[in-house]
């Protein structure tokens, strides 16, 4: 009997069914996963930064690791634009998209779309998505065996002080044992997700890294500022004793100076004296801080969310707001493809893999918004192809939530498709209509768009009056006309492959349409409806 081929995971690491039944990096209090957490943000000040930094270069990203939680901690700005980017994503539908048409394929797909429909998947998203702001981030994949069959019971983030990089590379994530030794990350066991700023090595390329020298920055600011309104409107207390005084007197005017602003009452001897002086420019020096701080929150927007308009409330100019839009959603679909991504490959293949034991058909999640298409667009350039007797194809409809109409009676003679050749113009377009029902299968309403084509005027054609015949002549001439430049239009469809590649085309060929005979029908017919006019009138006025 021929043994199965050993699974291997994305890093090389072999399968071990065993240890998935097992939580393999939970905390433990006092050991190498201590849940507990340093503070290295106190009386952090450039030097200590960088050295902070450095080691994490070095592989050691503990220190690291603790500043970028502080940060988020202390610095409101910081955490609101940093979730807020987490939330866009986590939120997103989640759609469940087959490997294939067979029924093995459909039961993967639907065991899939059946666990992705939990409450507690937007939270464990949210988790993952730690990611965004540290660069990396590693869920711990709890298995559930219950009822023999092998389905994720929870994801549990893990704080990322508990893993460190292979030494050669610095790439490839291990997990330190209760021993604090460092081991391979278990087959199928974790979620790697790497969601870098920048490239480079992980431990380089995160957010966290450039909003903790702004956050440095910020922090400095505010202690000056605070220090300065606590002594905002106080004097300035200067204390002036004579050239005879002894050591004794002075230490009696010093502190006589230094407690004076507590209590407003000091002691002093006699010939002493205290001046006060005003600070000039206070408010100017007020501004100068709060500034600063605007200035860099507006930094930490740019990095977070790639611009200011949807968390400062300024913009840049005419338009600009729609811009800054366009941008957090293109960072927001960027994120999405990557979550999608890692999803797929450390969580939905692996379980299919486990649990059906193929690597074909393999299921996929998509996560992300649909992309909307401009359908009044597209409906206006459809119109006039509509009117002279084209059907929509079936993939038109759907785009536009639409479906057929069942035939009017007066309209028995229609053919129900689009023939594939233009027809020699001798169909009479003010025949062509078309009715669409919105289809309710897809939530868009009920109600009727109707396309049709204008009728000629009613009194250009009859029985009376020699205005009748010139009309039926230019009709005549007319239909021609219009067949041969459709016939340059519908040469320039064939070709496209899109109604924006048409669009273009129709554009570039404009200049060269041959619309000289119809220039000369529409003269004509101009004229015509002025004759028509004027007969009629005359007509009247004899009666």
């Amino acid at each position: 009997m021929a043994r199965k081929p050993q699974l291997l995971d994305r890093f090389g690491n072999p399968l071990r069914r065993s240890e998935l039944t097992r939580e393999v990096a939970a905390p433990t209090f006092g050991g190498a996963r201590s849940p507990m957490l340093g503070y290295a943000a106190d009386g952090l000040n450039p030097i200590r930064l960088t050295q902070i930094l450095r080691a994490a270069d070095n592989g050691d990203p503990v220190r690291y690791m603790e500043l970028a939680e502080t940060i988020e901690e202390r610095d409101p700005h910081y955490l609101g634009v940093l979730g807020t980017r987490k939330r866009a994503v986590s939120q997103l539908d989640i759609k469940v998209k087959p490997g294939g048409k067979t029924p093995k394929a459909k039961e993967m797909a639907a065991r899939v779309e059946a666990w992705v429909d939990r409450d507690e998947l937007s939270g464990e998203l949210f988790e993952i998505l730690d990611a965004v702001g540290k660069s990396y981030s590693l869920t711990e994949i709890l298995w559930d065996r219950s009822a023999g069959q092998w389905e994720p019971k929870r994801l549990e983030r893990r704080d990322q002080r508990w893993f460190r990089f292979e030494r050669q590379n610095l790439s490839v994530p291990l997990v330190l044992d209760d021993l604090g030794r460092e081991q391979p990350l278990p087959a199928f066991k974790f979620i790697y997700a790497r969601m870098s700023a920048k490239s480079g090595l992980p431990l380089r390329s995160g957010i966290a890294r450039v909003a903790s020298w702004v956050w440095l920055f910020k922090a400095l600011t505010q202690r000056d500022w605070a220090i300065f309104t606590q002594t905002y409107g106080q004097p300035l207390r200067v204390g002036k004793y004579g050239q005879g005084a002894s050591e004794e007197d002075r230490k009696t005017l010093f502190h006589a100076v230094a407690n004076i602003a507590g209590d407003m009452a000091a002691i002093i001897p006699e010939g002493m004296m205290i001046e006060f002086a005003q600070m000039p420019n206070l408010g100017a020096a007020l501004d100068l801080y709060e500034r600063r701080c605007d200035w860099l929150d507006k930094q930490t927007s740019k990095l977070v969310l790639g611009q200011t308009a949807t968390t400062d409330a300024v913009t840049g100019g005419l338009g600009s707001g729609k811009e800054h839009r366009e941008v957090q959603e293109d960072i927001e679909r960027a994120d999405a493809k990557q979550l999608t991504a890692i999803i797929n490959q450390d969580l939905i293949q692996p379980w299919m893999m486990l649990e059906f034991e193929t690597t074909d058909e393999l299921p996929r999640i998509v996560i992300g918004r649909e992309e909307g298409e401009d359908l009044a667009a597209l409906s206006s350039a459809a119109a006039p192809f509509l009117a002279y007797g084209y059907r929509p194809k079936a993939e038109m409809l759907e785009k536009m939530g639409l479906e057929l109409a069942p035939k009017s009676p007066n309209s028995a003679s229609q053919p129900e498709t689009a023939p594939d050749e233009p027809d020699d113009g001798t169909a009479n377009p003010s025949e062509s209509e078309f009715k669409y029902h919105l289809n309710t299968r897809n939530g868009s309403g009920a109600g009727v768009v109707a396309l049709q084509a204008e009728t000629p005027p009613t009194g250009l054609s009859g029985d009376h009056g020699p205005e009748a015949d010139l009309a039926d002549r230019l009709e005549t001439e007319a239909t021609p006309a219009i067949g041969a430049l459709m016939a340059q239009v519908e040469a320039l469809l064939a070709t496209s492959s899109s109604l924006e590649d048409f669009r273009e085309k129709l554009f570039a060929a404009y200049p060269d349409l041959d619309a000289a005979q119809l220039s000369r029908v529409t003269a004509q017919a101009i004229f015509a409806a002025e004759a028509g006019g004027r007969a009629m009138i005359e007509d009247n006025a004899d009666a």
